[in-house]
């Protein structure tokens, strides 16, 4: 019997008033850089912030497990992340991601 992971993708819009929040830095940054807004939110959801910022889409396993990020995706406009307990391929054509989806969709 095949086994049942759950998987998440969830798309993060950047140019808006969320994404330019003022997450928490756990180092400084001694160089004097200045991280963009991108680079600022990606750096939160890789330290772990990502369900204290959104803990409405959330989903706990229901066999206990955990849901980790596994990868996270620059567009222009987004960041796409993927979570889920194993690392997994997305199938496009049920992806959030417009990259992935416009390619299949039916042109009447």
């Amino acid at each position: 019997m095949a086994q049942n992971y759950i998987q998440v993708e969830v798309l993060l819009m950047t140019g808006t008033n969320f994404s330019a929040g003022n997450w928490v830095k756990k180092d400084d940054d001694l160089n004097g850089r200045h991280p963009s807004e991108s680079e600022r939110l990606q750096e939160a959801c890789w330290n772990g912030l990502l369900k204290t910022m959104l803990p409405e889409l959330w989903i706990a396993p229901p066999n206990g497990a955990m849901l980790y990020l596994w990868e996270v995706k620059e567009a222009e406009s987004f960041l796409a992340l993927e979570l889920s307990e194993v690392p997994l391929p997305i199938d496009p054509r049920w992806s959030l991601t417009p990259h992935s989806f416009l390619s299949y969709q039916n042109y009447n």
